[in-house]
């Protein structure tokens, strides 16, 4: 488990596989890598799956930021450091948006995107901006994040692992993540992101709802939409074996286009 030095500062990541096309997995809004545990494993077998800390999170260095352009940026950074030329990108809600952005922003070195919880435009709710800034009301706020990002029916021990995840997270880049997603929309700009692009939808995610990844199968070119049953935003935590077979169908239908 490696940090590696980029021009834009030290970044955290973890690789498995060495054999297949290299895949980076970008977490979301005041995650880590540790948000994509089981891709890793399961991925191994197709592909060199890389997961990154973005900057401020997990054990990459600070700052992070409050744009996903800045965002995309640093993940262009880190391929540079690893001189990967182009990569599948999977993105988690915010780490969509930065997948996407980076399509757009650097088209050749993005040869396809897994889009999981995410959207063309990420709105965040007053709540939880104002929470974040209030050190009387962070546990709470996290606690409401939690609640709305899991069905009802996942494990308690699943729901206790998401709170210590987020408190662990520096509130100020945690809300820095959430001003990135609600000034992100990208919208208008969908069909030209012309990538093979595969959208993971869990069926009852009430953070990035089903019809966000309609809006993004319809608009974009080239993509494909799962909706995973008994699954809400974390679904690739959730309903880990449904992702992980899509995933890996997807990831090898690229190779043989």
């Amino acid at each position: 488990m490696p940090t590696i030095i980029t021009t834009l500062g030290s970044l955290f990541y973890t690789k498995h596989g060495d054999q297949g096309p290299t895949v980076i997995c970008i977490h979301g809004a005041g995650g880590s890598h540790l948000h994509w545990g089981y891709q890793l494993r399961n991925l191994a077998t197709t592909a060199q799956v890389i997961a990154l800390d973005l900057p401020g999170h997990g054990r990459s260095d600070p700052p992070g930021h409050m744009s996903v352009d800045n965002y995309s940026k640093a993940v262009i950074a880190f391929m540079d450091a690893l001189e990967c030329e182009r990569v599948i990108l999977l993105g988690h809600s915010m780490g969509g948006a930065i997948s996407m952005w980076t399509a757009l922003a650097a088209p050749e070195r993005v040869a396809a995107l897994g889009l999981i919880g995410t959207g063309g435009r990420l709105r965040v709710l007053p709540q939880i901006l104002d929470g974040l800034a209030d050190e009387h009301q962070i546990a709470a706020t996290i606690q409401f994040i939690v609640e709305h990002a899991y069905v009802t029916t996942t494990p308690e021990s699943i729901i206790q692992q998401g709170i210590e995840s987020y408190a662990a997270c520096d509130p100020a880049i945690f809300r820095g993540d959430f001003i990135a997603c609600n000034n992100f929309d990208i919208l208008t700009k969908l069909p030209a992101i012309h990538q093979a692009s595969a959208i993971i939808i869990g069926a009852e995610d009430q953070l990035t709802p089903p019809k966000y990844g309609d809006t993004l199968r319809t608009q974009m070119p080239n993509a494909t939409l799962s909706l995973i049953p008994d699954a809400g935003h974390m679904v690739m935590i959730e309903q880990y074996e449904a992702v992980n077979s899509a995933l890996q169908t997807f990831i090898t239908s690229t190779q043989s286009s």
